[in-house]
């Protein structure tokens, strides 16, 4: 696969990224001199290949710029999700033993905590966009630098680190396969082949770049020769302009993001055209099964799924005509061995719910700094896992449950939350929706239904009642919510993943009431 830097020499007016909102591109040259330059930077301030630099950026020209120099310097870099505090960032580049941080001026009120906070081992601040005390202009030190290579290029990579649903975030490294800058992350090569990435690609990046799959496939992109069109904030009419705008090919999504666009007027989604595209993405959050039909129905057999985590483990891959003969799953393996276990460490036969660990030379991985994380991850065969719960049918598909940690027991009974919420979301006055587990003296747990409305105004005992009752029509009774709140807004973040436990501590601690209409509207 080409560098960027070969791109460059080729076509180097041709458009590497463009933002969505603004229209502001980077050509393959300017990326490459710009990239040059922060290379040079980095070699300025002392850092060496195998260092690490930290970065708190929203989406930005100047996020890819930054990582394709660290990625031809052999710098370590850590995207930090946006919506972190101060004592969160802090133990990101504490953990992850940055040297460097990068923040930008819409972010300057954390930023600026962290100078004061920072651990010993980082003393260089540059910020983007502005600056503020403490900070370096990154622009005006990178544009006093050559654009010349450096004459030591080696494989940088990223360090990403876990969103930390369920507890304090794990720093994920996979190494680079080699030091040759040509070599892409060790799965741009399978999944760029398995959704057909090539120089034509016009690839549309809805989500935030700290996280692995968008900033995985902008790169992949880079590698190909191809053009990123990337969203500063996802807006679900603004997505479908931009699709029939530049004339998408590929895109990648979550599975809210696909709800948001088909909540909206029947007229709106009609008014654009989506034909150009050939692989619309999805991954990191189950997908109810009637949300993609939905989108199936809309866009054609284009949609294709994917299971795999950061860590790398192993990753399931299932198209449209596989999935409408298989609903539900996310696919048999494309890369590592599926295995289904109990609670005492037995593989399970097929359609039987576990644990779900993959085998093989793909389950490898280390959290950074944190060697015993990485053991509790394997079992004694050296299968990995990353906790979430489903199981495997006869034909070798995949189909998720949910995760073990939110796993309600009531009763005796195990109940999986995202049943629930997947029936939920489809509801018309729903627009996002979390299940989880309250403390119960007789049962031990009870399932708790938490909703956040389309309309604020339908946040009303009566609505409630009438969500209830729709829900018993579709659901078993030893399944149903006991209560159900509304809240304004749920602790979704852009990746699509919701911060249940943020929910859990609330309704646990006694800091918001457990009480709402029963499923008898009591």
């Amino acid at each position: 696969m080409p560098h960027p830097s070969i791109t460059a020499e080729t076509y180097p007016h041709k458009p590497a990224i463009i933002m969505g909102n603004s229209g502001e591109m980077v050509t393959y040259r300017q990326l490459d001199e710009r990239s040059n330059q922060g290379a040079r930077l980095f070699r300025s301030l002392g850092l060496k290949a195998g260092d690490h630099i930290g970065m708190m950026m929203e989406n930005t020209r100047q996020f890819l710029e930054i990582a394709w120099a660290a990625q031809r310097s052999g710098i370590i870099f850590t995207p930090i999700s946006t919506h972190l505090k101060k004592d969160e960032t802090t133990y990101i580049l504490e953990n992850c033993g940055a040297r460097l941080f990068i923040g930008t001026l819409a972010l300057a009120q954390v930023a600026e905590q962290i100078v004061a906070a920072a651990p010993d081992q980082l003393v260089h601040f540059y910020m983007v966009n502005g600056i503020k005390p403490g900070f370096e202009s990154w622009e005006e030190a990178v544009d006093a630098q050559p654009t010349s290579r450096i004459e030591d290029e080696t494989c940088g990579a990223p360090m990403l680190y876990s969103s930390g649903t369920t507890g304090q975030p794990k720093g994920v490294f996979l190494p680079p396969v080699n030091s040759d800058i040509n070599s892409p992350h060790a799965l741009v090569a399978s999944m760029g082949t398995a959704f057909g990435f090539s120089e034509e690609t016009v690839y549309l990046s809805p989500a935030p770049l700290y996280h692995a799959a968008p900033l995985h496939y902008c790169m992949m992109v880079g590698y190909q020769g191809g053009t990123v069109v990337v969203m500063e904030q996802f807006d679900a009419e603004r997505a479908l302009q931009l699709i029939e705008e530049h004339r998408v090919t590929h895109s990648q999504w979550v599975p809210i993001m696909f709800i948001r666009m088909l909540k909206l007027p029947a007229e709106v989604r009609e008014r654009y055209d989506v034909s150009s595209m050939q692989f619309a993405i999805h991954a990191a959050a189950p997908c109810p099964v009637e949300v993609k039909e939905q989108m199936i129905a809309w866009w054609g057999e284009v949609i294709v799924e994917y299971y795999a985590a950061s860590e790398g483990i192993g990753v399931t891959i299932i198209d449209s005509a596989n999935w409408l003969t298989h609903k539900g799953s996310v696919g048999p393996a494309l890369v590592g061995e599926l295995h289904i276990v109990d609670d005492e460490g037995n593989e399970l036969p097929c359609g039987e719910v576990g644990t779900i660990y993959f085998g093989g030379e793909s389950a490898r991985f280390n959290y950074h700094n944190e060697p015993e994380k990485t053991a509790s991850a394997y079992n004694d065969k050296g299968w990995a896992t990353t906790g979430d719960v489903g199981y495997v049918d006869k034909d070798g598909f995949l189909y998720l449950t949910d995760r073990k940690n939110f796993m309600i027991i009531s009763g005796g009974v195990n109940i999986y939350p995202q049943e629930i919420e997947n029936l939920l979301i489809t509801h018309s006055k729903i627009a996002d929706v979390a299940v989880f587990g309250i403390p119960h003296e007789e049962f031990g747990e009870q399932v708790k239904a938490v909703v956040e409305p389309v309309n604020w105004a339908d946040a009303t005992d009566e609505v409630a009642i009438e969500i209830m009752e729709w829900l018993r029509e579709r659901l078993s009774h030893i399944k149903m919510p006991r209560s159900l709140d509304f809240h304004p807004k749920l602790p979704r973040m852009d990746n699509g993943k919701l911060y249940k436990r943020h929910l859990v501590e609330e309704y646990r601690s006694g800091t918001r009431s457990d009480e709402g209409p029963g499923p008898d509207g009591e």
